[in-house]
């Protein structure tokens, strides 16, 4: 790949700023340092920079199902990304009088939307192709996440691949490989993917999933060009390379640093984590780091363990349980993630950014058990649920530990 050239180091050419909204770039000039851009009137007009942000985020995937490109939002199909995207959908929820919905995609925003719909009162039935809801989490919490779902009155289908989309008798029939589902308004969020034609055709190196290439810095490859956000690879921590995880979280801290450079500063973005959480009704899952096959691709010797502990103290009313699963690896002791499933109240995000804080500072997962984190038993235990899981991870690596060295230790030979 291309190296990231070194930030233009001449003086910027006005102390001004202005906005210019609805205004759209079309075209860039990297060596005439400028832009083309089209006016709302319709005209075009080159604008010159000394540094330049780009920012152009993501687009949502359009899965290859049948009738997808021939629907749209006036025939109560819907491709989620954007604020106007929402309101298009409840301008056609209330045009079409919805008392059903299709949504296809397990992922966070189709996990939030079957909640959302849920309270609005229609039914739904999520359909995802994989084997799971929310795949970014082991199948382990994925299950009785899918089983809330299920109570709170959502259909449930996934290893389910929808082939087509159509019109069927007032409404939408979304067929897969096994059966028929209908709805009165479909929704598809399979994703997002880089938008990147801007900086591609003027030259700029891809990298990781075709997003736009750059350095720490957020340096494209293009002279006094920055780039953030979702149409950029990331820097994983853990990984030491670039990975393509679109998050608000990322996108923040990477167009602060690219901000900071582009005017004349020295930020380097310090990483991801891929650090998220969903709220799913009156359950919340979160996860950061590692899991075991990303680890062991990585040359890690992962070993993950999964305990339930309460998020406090079982005598003071409303306890809950809280399901902890942590990988670590067994040759160095090296806390690597952490995945959680627990009830709205059991400040589950809270507790994953424990598991983040540390993996960020290179923490072992014993030293978790060490920590000194507060105690109150209406908020929590002497020792903490992600406390009890780092102890429980620590003890099973040292049996595994011993009886290795059992197995390898010579036996007396019986005369």
């Amino acid at each position: 790949m291309a190296q990231p050239r070194p930030p233009h180091r001449g003086r910027p050419r006005s102390g001004r700023s202005a906005a210019a909204a609805r205004h759209r770039v079309v075209a860039l000039d990297p060596p005439a340092h400028a832009v083309t851009v089209r006016t709302p009137d319709g005209e075009t007009v080159s604008m010159a920079y000394d540094r330049l942000m780009i920012g152009t985020g993501a687009t949502p995937v359009r899965p290859p199902i049948a009738g997808l490109d021939g629907l749209g939002p006036a025939d109560g199909v819907h491709v989620l990304h954007t604020m106007g995207d929402t309101f298009a959908l409840l301008r056609s929820i209330e045009q079409r009088k919805a008392r059903s919905a299709v949504i296809v995609g397990a992922g966070y925003i189709g996990l939030e939307m079957s909640e959302a719909l849920t309270a609005r009162g229609l039914q739904v039935t999520l359909l995802e192709q994989l084997d799971q809801v929310m795949p970014t989490i082991d199948p382990e919490l994925a299950e009785p996440l899918a089983e809330h779902l299920v109570e709170r009155g959502v259909s449930v289908h996934h290893g389910t691949k929808v082939r087509a989309i159509a019109a069927d008798d007032g409404k939408l029939g979304v067929d897969t490989d096994t059966d028929r589902f209908h709805g009165d308004i479909v929704l598809v969020v399979a994703g997002v993917r880089p938008d990147v034609q801007l900086a591609a055709d003027a030259g700029a190196a891809l990298g990781v999933r075709g997003a736009i290439a750059v350095d720490r810095r957020m340096r494209t490859t293009l002279p006094d060009v920055y780039a953030a956000g979702d149409c950029v690879h990331t820097y994983h921590r853990l990984l030491d390379a670039d990975v393509y995880l679109p998050l608000g979280s990322t996108a923040h801290k990477q167009g602060r640093v690219a901000g900071i450079n582009a005017v004349g500063g020295d930020a380097v973005f310090a990483g991801s984590l891929g650090t998220q959480a969903v709220k799913v009704f009156d359950l919340v899952a979160a996860g950061t780091g590692l899991r075991d096959d990303t680890a062991r691709t990585a040359g890690f010797a992962p070993l993950t363990v999964a305990i339930t502990a309460d998020d406090h103290k079982a005598y003071y009313p409303g306890a809950t349980p809280i399901r902890v699963r942590v990988t670590g690896d067994r040759r160095s002791g090296r806390l690597l993630g952490a995945q959680l499933l627990g009830s709205h109240g059991a400040e589950i995000a809270k507790r994953i950014d424990i598991f983040a804080t540390a993996i960020s500072y290179g923490a072992a997962v014993h030293d978790i058990e060490h920590l000194d984190l507060s105690y109150t038993p209406p908020l929590g235990s002497p020792w903490d649920a992600v406390q009890i899981a780092a102890t429980a991870w620590t003890r099973t690596a040292h049996m595994m530990m011993e009886r290795a060295a059992d197995t390898r230790r010579p036996r007396a030979k019986v005369t």
